[in-house]
């Protein structure tokens, strides 16, 4: 027999299982991170894009370059001296992030329609304070502008590198890219480069001998193995958009 007691005990159970369960839904919702915005660090680099625009009227690049973009790693890399045989297009501006370069894409990427793009970004992000997932998160904003405009170009992204100035981020840096990597393996449009082990000694320290007296920046020696890493991949990208244009061309 339920008694009023009985009744009230159930209904006080309903109760606190529906607070809990409202509480609980808002904090899932919480969990899709949104991408970061870069509109708040745009006028940083005023004097960067003004440049690129500079650059971009007066020496207009040809379509189908290979495009480089990210951070001080990709500004400080002289393409021309490493990649020789190739159209290589330098969008790199020290200090920037992944977000910086989806807030710029049309300025640094979309309007110059290339054959492949490599970025390398995230190093400042994390070094900035920003979580793996949300360098991630970043990183799939970057794809989904492009892909908008370029939805067949390759995206080729080199992994955030080992070095002495940041590896005490060295666990949310291996986080980061596990996350970009994992993204590449399930999207034939993209391939993650992976620098990581490489730069380490054989105590999976960060090599001084690859980086410049800062420890964070690096000497031909870094760029060497990011070459040896990365032609195979280019090479491989630009035969099949060769080959594909041969047969659209047959047909």
């Amino acid at each position: 027999m339920t008694t009023t007691l009985d009744r009230r005990r159930a209904i006080a159970f309903l109760v606190a299982a529906a607070t809990v369960l409202a509480a609980v839904r808002p904090a899932t919702a919480k969990e899709a991170l949104k991408p970061s915005d870069g509109a708040k660090r745009a006028h940083i680099w005023k004097d960067a894009i003004a440049a690129f625009e500079k650059q971009d009227a007066e020496s207009p690049a040809e379509p189908g370059m290979v495009l480089f973009v990210g951070s001080s790693s990709v500004r400080l890399w002289d393409l021309p001296k490493w990649f020789p045989d190739l159209p290589v297009l330098n969008r790199g501006f020290g200090g920037s992030t992944i977000i910086d370069a989806v807030h710029f894409v049309d300025t640094l990427v979309l309007k110059h329609q290339p054959a492949v793009i490599v970025l390398y970004s995230g190093d400042n992000d994390l070094a900035g304070g920003l979580s793996a997932e949300q360098v991630h998160r970043d990183f799939q904003e970057f794809v989904k502008v492009v892909r908008k405009e370029l939805p067949e170009t390759p995206i080729v992204y080199m992994c955030v590198k080992a070095c002495t100035a940041r590896w005490k981020n060295a666990e949310e840096i291996k986080k980061a890219n596990g996350l970009i990597a994992a993204q590449c393996a399930k999207d034939d449009s993209l391939t993650y480069v992976d620098v990581w082990d490489a730069m380490l000694d054989a105590d999976g320290q960060p090599r001084p001998d690859l980086l410049r007296d800062d420890g964070l920046h690096m000497v031909d020696a870094g760029y060497q193995i990011w070459v040896d890493q990365l032609r195979p991949v280019l090479d491989k990208l630009l035969k099949s958009q060769r080959q594909l244009q041969a047969v659209g061309e047959e047909q």
